[in-house]
C-alpha cells in the first residue's frame, strides 16, 4: 500500500482542512462537500485524513464492522457472541462515479432467496465504509439515484436493501466527503443541502506559497516514506488533538443565547428547512471542542455559519455561492443585543446604517443585478434591426467600435414548457425524455443479459412453474433455476444533449428584444439543469459561427457565456446550423446513447452570400435527415412578420414556438414531443 501524503504537510487550504477535521471530531456534522478547481489538493487532503482517524475495534469476522462493545442487533452476520474485538485502522472507501446501485448498497442472491428462503447478501461499499470515511470524487457526476441512496444512508446511519419482499438492513455510519469541480456541473440544491458543510478551494496566487507546494510535492514523489517520516511528529500531535476533542465533545454546552444566534442567522439568510440550524449547532459545538473549550462562543457560531450556510442559499444554479459577511456580523450582533438588553443596558434601537438589512450582497435570497439594469422584458414591439452607425463615427451608447452591440443583460428567467425527444432512448438517467432505465415503472420482462439487477417476480414464477414436477419438487418451496429468472424492463426518463444555436446578428440586436431572447435561453438552461441534461452553445453573427461552449454538464458556464454575448453584423444562419451539425457529429461518437435536442433561437432571417435562405434550408435538412429532434424559438417581433422561423422549423422537421408560447403559464399550446420527422403541412 502506498504511503499517503501527510495531512499536516498540505500548504494553505485552511477551510478545507478545518472542514475535514471538524467532521473527524464530530461525524454528526454530516460530512463535507469540497468545491473547487482541479489541482487544489481536494483528493490529497481527503486521503490524508484517514491516517489521522482513531483506530476502530471490530467484531472478528464481521463483514459490517460491528463494534464488539455494542454490536448491531440487526447485523446480517449476527447475532454476535461476546468476544474480544480486533483493532484496525479506519477505512477510506472510494465510490467510483460509474458504480452500480448493487456495488453501493450490496446485492441479494435472488435465486437462493426464492429457492432456499435465506438472505444471502453480498455487502456493498456502504458496509465497507461503516465507521470510516466514504469518499466520492466528482460527486456532481454521480447518478442522482445513487446520490439519493448515499445521502439517505448517511442521514439514517443505516442502509436498507429491499428486493421483491426480501430485505436486509445493516448499520452504515461514516464520514461522508464529496469533491467536485463546479465547471463540470452543479449538484441539485436538494442534494447540496444534505451535505453538512461546504468549503470552496482555489489555488493560491501567492508566489511563495506556490513554490512551497511544488517543493513539498516533489520531495514526496522522490521519497514518500522519508517525506512522511519528517512529518510524523506533527501527524501524531494532530491525531492526539482529534482524539482529545472527541472526548471533550459531549461536555460542550450550547447556551440559549448561542441557539438564538444560530436561529437568527438561519432566518436572516432565508435558508430552507431546519437542517441548517441543526448543522450549525453541531458545527459550533465541534469548533469549541477542537479549541479545547466547553462553551460555544459567538466566534464559533460565525465560523459555523461560513461553513454551513453558503451552499444552502442557492435558489438556482446561476446564483453565486457565498455569504455576505457584513450581514452575518450584523445579525449576530443584533441577536446578541436582543439577548443582553435586560442585563447590560445595551442600545435599545441600534442604527443599522444606511444599508439596513437590505444590503446589496444578495443575502435575502434574490440574486443581485450586476449591472443595475432593469431585466423585465418589454411588452411593446421592438425595432428589429438597429440602423448601423456611420463608418468612422464615434461609438454610440450601447455600441462598440465597428457597429457591434455591447452585451445586454438577460430578462428574468421563467418556467418553460417541457420539450422532449420523441421515442424511447437508453441514455443517462435524467428527467427529460422517455427511456429504458434501471429505475422507473415496470413495463415488461426479459431474460437477463449478464448479472440480474431487477427481478420481475411474476415472470420468474411463471417461467419456473411448468417445470416443478420434472424437477422433483416435494416441499413448499419453489424450485427455481437460473434460466427461470427474468429481468424487469423499466421505463423512466433520460437526460439529453440540448444544443442551443443562438442568432446574435444585427437582426436580433435591438437591445430590448435581445434582453428577452437571453431571458428565454436562460430559462431553457435552467430547465436543462433541472432535467440533468448536458448543454452546448453555438452562436452565429457576422461572417461565421462559433462554438461558444462545447457540450458540458455545467449550465452555469453556458449562462455566463450567454451573459457576455455581443451582437451585431450579418446573419449567417447556415453557418450556425452547419457548426451545430459538426458538434452533434462529434458528440454522437463520444456518447452515442445520449440523444440530442437542437434548439435554434432566431427570427429566421439569413443574410450573407448567394441565396442565404436556401442555403440555410439545405443545412437544416441535414439535421432532419439524421433524425435530430429540434425546435425553433421564433424571436420575430413587430407588426410585419415574415414567418421565416416557421419555414426553418419545417426544414428541420421540428416545431416552431414563439417566446410567449415557451412560457409554461402561456395560454398558447405547445406540443411536448418535438418530432424529428417532417410533418404534413
Amino acid at each position: 500500500m502506498s504511503t499517503p501524503y501527510p495531512f499536516t504537510a498540505i500548504v494553505g487550504q485552511d477551510d478545507l482542512r478545518l472542514g475535514l477535521l471538524l467532521n473527524a471530531v464530530s461525524p454528526a456534522v454530516g460530512g463535507v462537500l469540497v468545491r473547487g478547481e482541479k489541482g487544489t489538493a481536494k483528493s490529497t487532503a481527503v486521503r490524508a485524513l484517514a491516517a489521522l482517524m482513531p483506530e476502530v475495534s471490530v467484531v472478528p469476522g464481521c463483514r459490517f464492522s460491528c463494534d464488539p462493545g455494542s454490536p448491531d442487533p440487526a447485523c446480517p452476520d449476527g447475532p454476535h457472541a461476546q468476544a474480544a474485538g480486533v483493532s484496525r485502522a479506519a477505512r477510506t472507501v472510494e465510490l467510483p462515479v460509474g458504480a452500480s446501485e448493487d456495488r453501493l448498497v450490496g446485492a441479494l442472491d435472488i435465486e437462493r432467496a426464492l429457492s432456499e428462503g435465506v438472505k444471502a447478501f453480498e455487502p456493498g461499499l456502504l458496509a465497507d465504509a461503516h465507521r470510516g470515511i466514504l469518499y466520492v470524487d466528482e460527486v456532481n457526476l454521480l447518478h442522482d439515484h445513487l446520490v439519493d441512496l448515499l445521502l439517505d444512508a448517511a442521514a439514517m446511519g443505516a442502509s436498507y436493501v429491499e428486493r421483491e419482499g426480501v430485505s436486509v438492513r445493516h448499520a452504515a455510519r461514516f464520514l461522508l466527503v464529496g469533491t467536485m469541480n463546479p465547471e463540470e456541473g452543479e449538484l441539485r440544491p436538494q442534494l447540496l443541502d444534505r451535505f453538512g458543510l461546504t468549503v470552496e478551494v482555489a489555488a493560491s496566487r501567492d508566489t511563495d506559497e506556490r513554490v512551497e507546494v511544488v517543493r513539498r510535492r516533489l520531495a514526496y514523489d522522490d521519497d514518500p516514506e522519508g517525506f512522511a517520516a519528517r512529518w510524523a511528529e506533527e501527524e501524531g500531535a494532530l491525531r492526539e488533538r482529534i482524539a482529545a476533542a472527541r472526548v471533550l465533545l459531549p461536555r460542550v454546552a450550547l447556551s440559549d443565547g448561542v441557539l438564538r444566534q444560530i436561529a437568527a442567522t438561519c432566518a436572516a439568510f432565508e435558508v430552507d428547512g431546519m437542517r441548517a440550524d441543526i448543522v450549525m449547532a453541531r458545527t459550533a459545538t465541534a469548533l469549541a471542542a477542537w479549541a479545547g473549550r466547553e462553551e460555544v462562543t459567538a466566534d464559533d457560531v460565525r465560523q459555523a455559519a461560513l461553513l454551513a450556510l453558503p451552499h444552502r442559499r442557492r435558489r438556482n444554479p446561476f446564483d453565486a455561492p457565498g455569504l455576505d459577511e457584513d450581514k452575518l456580523d450584523r445579525t449576530l450582533d443584533e441577536a446578541d443585543g436582543d439577548q443582553g438588553q435586560d442585563t447590560d443596558g445595551g442600545d435599545d434601537d441600534p442604527d443599522p446604517g444606511p444599508d439596513g438589512g437590505g444590503d446589496g450582497g444578495g443575502g435575502d435570497g434574490v440574486p443581485p443585478q450586476a449591472d443595475g439594469e432593469d431585466r423585465t422584458p418589454p411588452r411593446g414591439p421592438a425595432d428589429d434591426t438597429p440602423s448601423p452607425a456611420p463608418e468612422g463615427a464615434p461609438d454610440a451608447p450601447g455600441r462598440t467600435a465597428g457597429g457591434e452591440q455591447r452585451p445586454v443583460a438577460a430578462a428574468e428567467p421563467f418556467r418553460t414548457k417541457a420539450l422532449s425527444v420523441p421515442g424511447l432512448g437508453e441514455g443517462a438517467a435524467g428527467r427529460r425524455s422517455r427511456a429504458r432505465t434501471e429505475h422507473g415503472r415496470t413495463t415488461g420482462a426479459r431474460r437477463p443479459e449478464g448479472a440480474l439487477t431487477k427481478l420481475h417476480l411474476a415472470a420468474t414464477v411463471q417461467a419456473a412453474a411448468p417445470h416443478q414436477r420434472v424437477r422433483g419438487r416435494s416441499g413448499r418451496g419453489l424450485v427455481v433455476r437460473r434460466d427461470d429468472l427474468r429481468q424487469a424492463t423499466r421505463e423512466g426518463r433520460e437526460g439529453n444533449l440540448v444544443l442551443f444555436v443562438v442568432d446574435a446578428s444585427g437582426s436580433m440586436a435591438a437591445r430590448q428584444r435581445m434582453s428577452a431572447v437571453k431571458g428565454a435561453v436562460l430559462s431553457l438552461l435552467l430547465d436543462a439543469y433541472q432535467r440533468r441534461d448536458k448543454v452546448g452553445l453555438v452562436t452565429f453573427r457576422g461572417r461565421e459561427a462559433d462554438v461558444a461552449l462545447p457540450p458540458t454538464s455545467s449550465v452555469d458556464a453556458a449562462a455566463a457565456r450567454l451573459e457576455s454575448l455581443p451582437t451585431g453584423g450579418r446573419t449567417p444562419l447556415a453557418a450556425g446550423l452547419l457548426k451545430a451539425h459538426d458538434v452533434l457529429r462529434v458528440e454522437r461518437l463520444r456518447d452515442p446513447s445520449r440523444r440530442p435536442l437542437l434548439v435554434v433561437v432566431t427570427d429566421g432571417r439569413a443574410t450573407g452570400g448567394p441565396e442565404p435562405v436556401a442555403l440555410a434550408g439545405r443545412a437544416a435538412r441535414l439535421h432532419r435527415a439524421e433524425g435530430t429532434a429540434s425546435v425553433v424559438v421564433d424571436c420575430e417581433s413587430g407588426y410585419v412578420r415574415l414567418g421565416l422561423a416557421g419555414e426553418l422549423a419545417r426544414d428541420l422537421g421540428g416545431a416552431a414556438v414563439t417566446l410567449d408560447e415557451l412560457r409554461a403559464d402561456s395560454i398558447a399550446g405547445l406540443v411536448k414531443d418535438v418530432t424529428a420527422a417532417g410533418r404534413a403541412a
